[in-house]
């Protein structure tokens, strides 16, 4: 993605082990450029965490190297890494009040009392909070100390700032408006941020790029777009968004842009080969649910098949219709609620159809 000059953190055949058997990171190999929104996503246990403690200084790899700016940060301890971090709880020193807490990073950097003043207040406003440097943490709400961690990070106008699941113990309205405080104030700043979360709607809202970690590995690396339209394997689309999936064998490759799979319920699919071995093999269809059309005009769309609805769930802006189809009883489909599907009852029969293109076929 960025040109040499651009780099800022460089992961070359990085491996992480605790007990020197087995490696919770395992060969990662990852440039960083500077300015990036980067975020890890994965499940618990994924390396996700690991690898942002190796960057920060607070893990050192068992095998390779990690650099910043061109410079080899293995043996550098954390405070002199000139990276800011923000915690999900925050790190504040409740006997500090809110201005002590911003000035102490540069109090640490032997900075001036009145540069560190003309910081601290900038970095206060940068929050909204320019009135609240007298007050003690246990005199905010849970949004307000996030953001005085936050203003912390920025303060010292480090390289790199690093956030560890910043928004995990807010409620979901509050997160959403933090993700989008957040995504404002990086592109604002220019900063370089690297973020770890396990909520893959919060990595879809803020990022530029995403890399999606299971096991230790990094399953794919692209935009959200990309991830979520785009996913090159079976985890990653199970991961990222809501997504059908159906059991088959590859029946017959045809070309670069469509195979033919054979359900193991019966039935055939028109798909596109995306990660599949040759005619044969075993693969899992993906599909998205709102690509489906329900009861689509007879020969406009090659896969056409008959279902029954079992539920149908209002959310508002769309119904969440549940079908049995093709061997599956818990396939989803999205219907806008603009198209008014009053007729949708259920246990009624309807037909379900979907494009070629929105079919991928992956790893089984």
């Amino acid at each position: 993605m960025a040109n040499k000059n651009d780099v800022l953190v460089r992961f070359t055949d990085v491996q992480k082990s605790y007990d020197g058997e087995t490696l919770v990171v395992k060969n990662l190999n990852i440039d960083i450029s500077r300015g990036e929104f980067l975020t890890l996503l994965g499940p618990s246990g994924s390396g996700k965490t690991t690898t942002l403690m190796m960057l920060a200084g607070f893990e050192t790899p068992t095998h390779g190297d990690v650099e910043l700016s061109g410079r080899r940060l293995n043996n550098v301890p954390p405070h002199k890494r000139d990276i800011g971090m923000v915690f999900q709880n925050y790190a504040l020193f409740p006997h500090m009040t809110v201005y002590e807490n911003l000035a102490f990073p540069l109090q640490v950097r032997k900075k001036s009392k009145s540069e560190t003043e003309e910081r601290v207040k900038r970095a206060l406003d940068m929050v909204q909070l320019g009135s609240f440097g007298n007050r003690r943490p246990a005199q905010l709400s849970g949004g307000q100390q996030q953001r005085v961690a936050l203003a912390r990070a920025l303060v010292f106008e480090p390289t790199l700032v690093l956030m560890d699941e910043p928004l995990g113990a807010l409620d979901k309205q509050l997160r959403e408006h933090m993700q989008l405080e957040i995504k404002h104030l990086h592109e604002q700043l220019g900063i370089t941020v690297v973020y770890v979360t396990h909520d893959q709607s919060e990595a879809l809202t803020m990022s530029d790029r995403i890399a999606v970690f299971n096991d230790g590995v990094i399953q794919q690396l692209a935009t959200p777009s990309d991830l979520y339209e785009r996913p090159e394997n079976a985890f990653v689309a199970q991961f990222i968004g809501e997504n059908n999936k159906l059991s088959g064998k590859v029946s017959r490759l045809n070309g670069a842009n469509a195979c033919t799979v054979t359900l193991d319920s019966g039935g055939e699919v028109e798909a596109l080969p995306v990660n599949v071995g040759g005619e044969g093999s075993a693969t899992t269809l993906s599909l998205r649910p709102e690509r489906v059309l329900i009861d689509p005009p007879e020969g406009t769309l090659p896969n056409i098949f008959d279902a029954k609805v079992e539920e149908l769930i209002y959310l508002g802006d769309h119904i969440r219709t549940r079908c049995s189809v093709a061997g599956s009883d818990d396939f989803v489909v999205k219907v806008p609620n603009a198209q008014g599907h009053s007729r949708l009852q259920e246990g009624s029969q309807v037909k379900l159809g979907w494009a070629v293109e929105d079919c991928r076929a992956l790893d089984p």
